[in-house]
């Protein structure tokens, strides 16, 4: 499957059992290359250890843009608790 995901303002915490506090997500709103809509929590990004110079910097800098959330957003289906 490929999809195709762009970074939101929106911030959750992941509660999880190994870790009290949670994990900090940041809320990234995509589409699939069939069209279905997909929401994604992304705890950590990295570009790939082989990225030059000029491309970690591009990299960095894009990380730093974020739309903002959908109204799809405003509700969680219960599906997507964990």
């Amino acid at each position: 499957m490929k999809i195709t995901i762009e970074s939101t303002t929106k911030i959750v915490t992941v509660k999880t059992s190994a870790l009290a506090d949670g994990v900090p997500c940041r809320v990234w709103e995509g589409v699939t290359e069939h069209g279905t809509k997909v929401q994604c929590l992304i705890p950590r990004l990295a570009a790939a250890g082989d990225a030059d110079g000029r491309d970690l910097a591009q990299f960095e800098a894009d990380l730093e843009q974020h739309a903002a959330p959908s109204e799809d957003l405003q509700m969680w289906p219960m599906r997507m608790i964990l």
